[in-house]
């Protein structure tokens, strides 16, 4: 199924019988097509597990389960949008960042402690982005939002990516992520914020970064 991009704020997906969408409500902008739009709080093949997941994080994000026959056409707020391709791995975003996502994605919710100690609990409250994320694994596509386009930035074993937490989108891969601190120029200047800490990701993967340092 997919998504298409149609521009840089706009994809397109095709929907067909007995395979179901699930977008943020409020994200569909026009449609063809006998398509239905239901309330769902679960999202993906998470189940209940991950439907109190999510309550328990906060990252109960309201979501419309799509289904039908027909093309859905999607946008939020203006945001730059990018599709990702997942191939059985697993990609962790935040909720607030998922734009639409195929159906055949088990999405769960997991605590930034687990991927880096105490320093995964640091990145969340100093990313402003709370202390759990959520993931999405298996095969399919995921459109996620971000201020000012996204690129993407692979993670080698042999080469860390170091990224300013505020710039943050997502990644995938077997990655740890470390929170450093570094004094950087706009510190030097008197300009410091988000500078003074970096979020190091190391192994084997890719980051999605966005050309912003503002959250959605």
């Amino acid at each position: 199924m997919g998504f298409e991009e149609i521009n840089s704020k706009m994809i397109r997906a095709v929907v067909t019988p007995g395979r179901r969408l699930f977008s943020q409500r409020g994200a569909m902008l026009a449609y063809q097509g006998d398509v239905s739009f239901t309330p769902n709080l679960t999202g993906g093949q998470g189940g209940l597990r991950s439907m109190i997941g999510r309550r328990v994080a906060g990252e109960a994000t309201p979501l419309m389960t799509v289904e039908g026959s027909g093309t859905v056409l999607f946008g939020h707020g203006g945001h730059h949008i990018q599709v990702i391709n997942l191939s059985g791995d697993t990609l962790y975003v935040e909720a607030d960042r998922l734009l639409a996502f195929e159906g055949t994605l088990e999405q769960g919710t997991v605590f930034l402690g687990s991927q880096g100690g105490v320093m995964g609990m640091v990145r969340g409250q100093v990313s402003g982005q709370g202390l759990f994320t959520t993931t999405l694994r298996g095969h399919g596509a995921v459109a996620v939002m971000a201020h000012g386009g996204v690129i993407e930035l692979p993670i080698t074993p042999q080469r860390a990516v170091h990224v300013d937490p505020q710039a943050y989108v997502a990644h995938h891969g077997d990655v740890r992520n470390r929170l450093s601190t570094a004094l950087g120029w706009r510190d030097m200047v008197g300009r410091g914020s988000g500078e003074a800490f970096q979020l190091e990701l190391s192994g084997s993967g890719a980051v999605f970064v966005q050309a912003s340092e503002e959250k959605l």
